[in-house]
């Protein structure tokens, strides 16, 4: 009588994954990278790769899921390039990373390794990878573009990566120059209770204040204004503005850094308006669908930018598709003994100029694709002379504009670091030809020549 086992069998899946990591692995450490597997229990990132110079490790790390397969054709695959479809539970696992996640693709009947990062903007698109057959081969002529990933483009990153032959970088922060003054008031109401009592007030609403544990704050004297109505007048007092900008106290740094967002948003209220859910500022429309152009000085040259745009509809003629509005997100740091605006540059979509497009993600990460480290570096321009601009009343954007808030806030240039690094310009996005809603304002050429 024979006994059949039910022996242990390594599948063809299995066996293609192992053979896929080690080529992977090995590619990397040939460029230059160290590589680490990680251990058995991964949920969708295969391996480590560890950025290094001339042999020493930098701790700049990348998070590689690694994607094998024996022979076969990729999705839509032509001689140039094809698509890849990412799994839905992978690209929300990713999107909680605090590394960059690249995709690395292994085909061993041709031997090939090609990559492509994993975005993360919003948008079911991001699950359609792109690549390029001769721009993404996972090879030394990558090795830029990959160190580049490591650093930050937002916050107090410099648009610049980390390898390359040397540039001036511009750093995307604005120097504020503060009042000298601060008023500081007791008041019996606090944010909530305040704003529907300025709302019963006969006078314009203003908010550029802000309220905690009791204590009123503006730059502006509240008893000559609406805000009279939400203090105790007879303890109003003005006091020196670095007694409260400068203090040690974590909470006390980010109320006042709301207030300096409440001020802004009061100073530029005739330009700028704020969108609550995305925390970002953009450029006001005048008309209902109607472009705005902003023009300015800029460092060598006048120029000009359309910072609305509008983009007619490709299916219904005379439609407009969308509009698209100049927009940065804010962020307010304070350094040693100065307050910077930080800005990232973005956009914001409408419908016509005024109210909120419903599907705006898919048309941000594909206005995204076609930036470059230029138009980055222009935009991080334009938003200073824009921010700037009611310094000097009398020209450009607010020639007409003789009345308007006081200006409270100054920003000064964005420094300039010399670094020996350059941009390689395809770490901004794979290169393609401007579409017909591109602005001027945004065209590498036009705004860049002077940086």
């Amino acid at each position: 009588m024979f006994y059949y086992l039910d022996m242990k069998k390594i599948t063809d899946n299995q066996l293609i994954g192992e053979l896929g990591e080690a080529a992977v692995r090995k590619r990397f450490l040939s460029i230059g990278f160290q590589f680490d597997h990680r251990s058995r229990l991964e949920a969708g990132i295969d391996g480590l790769a560890e950025v290094m110079i001339d042999g020493e490790p930098t701790a700049r790390m990348i998070a590689v899921q690694i994607k094998s397969t024996r022979a076969g054709k990729y999705r839509s695959e032509t001689e140039t390039g094809f698509t890849y479809l990412l799994e839905l539970r992978d690209l929300q696992y990713w999107k909680t990373s605090n590394l960059p996640v690249i995709v690395v693709l292994y085909r061993e009947s041709d031997d090939s390794h090609y990559w492509c990062q994993v975005q993360n903007q919003p948008g079911a698109e991001q699950r359609l990878l792109t690549f390029d057959k001769n721009r993404d081969i996972l090879d030394r002529s990558s090795l830029d573009r990959l160190a580049a990933l490591t650093v930050p483009v937002n916050g107090f990153g410099y648009y610049v990566p980390p390898l390359g032959g040397g540039e001036t970088a511009l750093v995307n922060m604005f120097p504020i120059t503060l009042p000298p003054e601060i008023f500081v008031a007791s008041t019996p109401f606090d944010s909530r209770r305040a704003i529907k009592e300025l709302f019963d007030q006969d006078e314009p609403t203003r908010f550029d204040w802000a309220i905690k544990d009791g204590t009123f704050w503006s730059f502006h004297d509240p008893r000559d204004t609406v805000t009279a109505s939400i203090v105790d007048v007879d303890q109003v007092e003005a006091i020196e503005t670095p007694l409260i900008a400068f203090h040690q106290e974590m909470d006390e740094q980010n109320n006042f850094a709301f207030l300096l967002r409440q001020t802004l948003q009061h100073q530029m209220q005739d330009d700028l308006a704020w969108d609550k859910e995305n925390k970002l500022f953009y450029i006001r429309a005048i008309e209902d669908s109607r472009p705005r152009t902003f023009h300015y000085q800029s460092t060598k040259v006048k120029t000009k930018a359309d910072v609305v745009n509008v983009s007619m509809s490709t299916k219904v003629p005379g439609k407009v598709g969308f509009v698209r509005h100049h927009a940065f997100v804010p962020r307010f740091e304070c350094m040693m003994d100065q307050w910077f605006l930080m800005v990232s540059p973005t956009y914001h979509f409408t419908t016509n100029g005024f109210f909120r497009h419903p599907h705006p993600d898919a048309l941000l990460s594909g206005k995204k694709r076609l930036e470059n480290n230029a138009s980055i570096r222009g935009q991080v321009i334009l938003w200073h002379r824009f921010l700037t601009q009611y310094e000097q009343r009398g020209s450009g954007l607010f020639a007409d504009a003789d009345t308007g808030p006081a200006v409270v806030l100054r920003f000064e240039s964005p420094p300039e670091v010399n670094l020996p690094t350059t941009v390689p310009d395809d770490v901004w996005g794979r290169p393609k030809k401007a579409q017909p809603d591109q602005d001027e304002g945004t065209t590498a050429g036009l705004l860049f020549d002077e940086v």
